[in-house]
């Protein structure tokens, strides 16, 4: 059976893209015939993933918080490339695990910067360039946190929270332009992003998930990667679960 080329002719950038569900969700562009632009901070990660994916691949160094930074990684992009099609924003932080009242205002600040304010950022560097070709996907990763609210991660559940409500005021005013916003909201993936967080949190996650087990990687990304392509026409500010049977609405 030959494989789906549902990618073939765009370039989409994937922030958090050199590890990861934003690895994950690359790996599937390339080899279904897509270019891609990877924005991450790690340099050594970035330089892995672009030789791992080949030469349809760009790297770009960049902290998402440095909003100067983003619109030049855009810019660089579309010229490499000749355009940009999709966004998907999968870059977040977890922050520490503790409650609301001792939590370190500097660790808040730092959580909200990465994961609702970067975002915010990278959409608003990229859809100028969506409007331009008249067409465009825009995936944000979002979390079960951000409907839920998780105890001892108040930082990082209003960030998701925000990132919810930014995917649907977008996709509500890009609905006549031909560019779907829509965000998925996993329950705990099995990430590196585990090492930010306690055991104890780890634990609790696993207990909420009626599955009675994390996700996946490539669950995650199988659904983005739909979200991310022509299929998903009439689809837009909308929230997608992937919780293993957590989601209750």
């Amino acid at each position: 059976m030959a494989k789906a080329m549902r990618f073939s002719g765009r370039v989409a950038v994937i922030t958090g893209g050199a590890a990861g569900i934003g690895l994950a969700v690359a790996s599937r562009v390339v080899a279904e015939g897509g270019k891609v632009a990877i924005w991450d901070r790690d340099p050594a990660a970035v330089a892995k993933a672009r030789h791992d994916l080949g030469p349809d691949t760009l790297g770009v160094v960049l902290d998402v918080t440095d909003c100067a930074a983003v619109e030049a990684a855009a810019q660089e992009t579309a010229q490499a490339f000749g355009g940009i099609d999709i966004l998907v924003a999968s870059a977040g932080i977890t922050g520490p695990n503790t409650t609301t009242w001792t939590y370190p205002a500097e660790e808040w600040r730092k959580v909200i910067d990465v994961n609702l304010n970067g975002l915010f950022y990278c959409n608003k560097a990229v859809v100028p360039y969506l409007l331009e070709n008249g067409y465009g996907r825009i995936v944000n990763i979002a979390s079960i946190a951000g409907k839920e609210g998780n105890p001892n991660a108040p930082a990082y559940s209003a960030s998701k929270a925000g990132v919810i409500g930014l995917t649907k005021s977008l996709g509500k005013e890009l609905a006549k332009n031909n560019i779907t916003v829509n965000c998925v909201t996993p329950a705990a993936v099995h990430t590196a992003i585990f090492d930010q967080m306690s055991q104890a949190h780890i634990d609790f996650m696993l207990s909420k998930i009626p599955m009675g087990r994390f996700g996946q990687i490539e669950e995650v990304a199988a659904l983005v990667c739909w979200l991310a392509t022509d299929e998903c026409s009439f689809t837009t500010a909308g929230v997608f679960d992937v919780s293993g049977g957590r989601a209750t609405y």
